[in-house]
C-alpha cells in the first residue's frame, strides 16, 4: 500500500476530528465486507495495517485438513506439505490476498462500510466533545427557526434550542449570534443533538464568569443565583480576601462588567448582593433595594419575618411579589414582610389580646372559686340536714321506749 494512501487516511482524520485507530478500524471492516461480499464468509479473514510502515495486508486462514470440504477454509495436508513439509493436520496457512481481487461489487461494498464507519466515528466523536461541554456557554449563529424552535450552529453540531429554554420577549432572526448554555447532549439515529437553553440560571453564572477576571481566578464565588428570565435575576457573592468588593468587582468600572452582562441578557435587571453566614444579614441583603428595619429569624423553621419603612413596603415585595420571592430562593429562608404600622398594630392586637386573655383567666378562677364555695356550702348544708334526720330518729326512738 503506497505512501498517498496514508496521507489521505491522515487528512480524513484531521478535517473530520476522528481519531486515526477509528479510521484504521474502518478501513479494516471495509476491507472484511469486501471479502464478504466476493466469498460469503469474513470468519477466516484477518485484516493487518501496520501506520508505522505504511503497510497493509488482508490474509485468508485456511485450515490444513486431510478431506477438503470447504476450498475457501481448508487446504489438504499433501497441498499443504508442498508449502512446507512440516505442515500436519491441525495446522492453518495465512493466504494473503490483494483487495484488487476483490471485483466491483465488493469495492462498491467497501466504500459504503468505510464512509458508514466514519459517519458513526464522526458521531462519536461529537458526541463526546459537546458531553464535556454540558453546562457550558458557547456563541452560535441562529441557522433557522421551525415552529417555536430555535436550530443554533455551534460548530461541528446544530444546537436545539426549545420554546420552553426560550427567554419570553427575546426574540432571533437567522444569522444572529447569540450566547446559549448547553443543557444535555443525547445519542439519536441521526446522529447526536444537542439541546440549548437561555432560561439556565447558570447562564447567568457563566456570563459573570466570562466578565470578571476575579470570578474565573476563584477570588471572588458566585454564592447562589435566583432567576426569572427575561425580567431580573439575583445573584449573591462572596470573597475571603478583604481586600476585594465582591459587588464592586462585578459591577466594574462605571458598570461596565455587569452591563455586558445585562447586554447579552437583552435588558434583564439584574441585582448583585453580598452573601453572608449571618441571616439576619443575609435576609438584608437579598432584600435589596428595600431597606430593612428590622428581622426576626426563627432558624428551626428556617421562617424569617421582617419589617421595613411604610414607604418600602412595596419596593421590598416587588411587582406580584418578585423582589421578596427572588429573596426568598437566594437565600433559602421563608420570608414575611410587614410594613412599620402593620408591624405595629399586630403588637397592639397581640398586647389587647394577652389582657384580655389575663382577664379571662381571672374572671374563670374567680368562677371556679365561687363554684367551689358553694359546693362547699351545700355540702355543710348536707351535713347538717343528715345531723337534724338523725336527731328526729332519737326522738322518735325514745317516745316509742315510753
Amino acid at each position: 500500500m503506497n505512501k498517498e494512501f496514508f496521507e489521505a487516511l491522515d487528512q480524513i482524520a484531521e478535517e473530520k476530528g476522528i481519531p486515526q485507530e477509528s479510521v484504521t478500524g474502518a478501513i479494516e471492516a471495509a476491507l472484511l465486507s469486501a471479502y464478504k461480499k466476493s466469498y460469503g464468509s469474513d470468519q477466516n479473514v484477518r485484516v493487518e495495517i501496520d501506520r508505522e510502515n505504511e503497510t497493509m495486508n488482508v490474509y485468508l486462514r485456511r485450515d490444513v485438513v486431510e478431506e477438503v470440504e470447504n476450498e475457501d477454509t481448508e487446504i489438504s495436508l499433501e497441498e499443504a506439505q508442498e508449502i512446507d513439509p512440516e505442515y500436519e493436520i491441525g495446522d492453518y496457512i495465512d493466504f494473503e490476498i490483494e483487495p484488487a481481487e476483490f471485483g466491483r461489487i465488493a469495492a462498491q461494498s467497501a466504500r459504503q462500510v468505510t464512509q458508514q464507519r466514519f459517519k458513526e466515528a464522526e458521531r462519536n466523536m461529537i458526541y463526546e466533545d459537546f458531553s464535556d461541554k454540558i453546562g457550558e456557554v458557547l456563541t452560535g449563529k441562529v441557522q433557522r427557526i421551525q415552529r417555536d424552535t430555535i436550530y443554533v450552529n455551534i460548530g461541528r453540531a446544530e444546537g436545539i434550542l426549545k420554546e420552553k429554554e426560550q427567554v419570553p420577549g427575546e426574540h432571533f432572526n437567522v444569522n444572529d449570534r447569540i450566547k446559549v448554555f448547553i443543557l444535555d447532549v443525547k445519542r439519536t439515529t441521526k446522529g447526536p443533538q444537542v439541546f440549548l437553553s437561555r432560561t439556565h440560571k447558570d447562564l447567568v453564572r457563566k456570563l459573570f464568569e466570562m466578565e470578571v477576571p476575579e470570578i474565573e481566578e476563584g477570588l471572588v464565588e458566585i454564592k447562589n443565583i435566583a432567576r426569572e428570565p427575561g425580567s431580573r435575576t439575583k445573584i449573591a457573592v462572596y470573597t475571603a480576601d478583604e481586600n476585594i468588593d465582591p459587588v464592586g468587582a462585578c459591577v466594574g468600572a462605571r458598570g461596565g462588567r455587569v452591563q455586558a452582562v445585562v447586554d447579552e441578557l437583552f435588558n434583564e435587571k439584574i441585582d448583585i448582593i453580598t452573601w453572608s453566614d449571618d441571616p439576619y444579614e443575609l435576609i438584608t441583603n437579598v432584600l435589596s433595594p428595600a431597606n430593612v428595619e428590622e428581622v426576626v429569624v426563627d432558624e428551626e423553621e428556617k421562617m424569617a419575618r421582617v419589617i421595613v419603612p411604610d414607604h418600602q413596603l412595596s419596593l421590598a415585595i416587588g411587582k406580584s411579589g418578585q423582589n421578596v420571592r427572588l429573596a426568598a430562593r437566594l437565600c433559602g429562608w421563608k420570608i414575611d414582610i410587614k410594613s412599620h404600622s402593620q408591624s405595629e398594630e399586630a403588637e397592639e392586637l397581640e398586647e389587647e389580646f394577652e389582657v384580655e386573655e389575663v382577664e379571662t383567666e381571672e374572671v374563670e378562677a374567680e368562677e371556679v372559686e365561687n363554684e367551689e364555695v358553694e359546693e362547699a356550702s351545700e355540702e355543710e348544708e348536707s351535713d347538717d340536714d343528715d345531723d337534724d334526720d338523725d336527731d328526729d330518729e332519737k326522738e322518735e326512738e325514745a317516745d316509742d321506749e315510753d
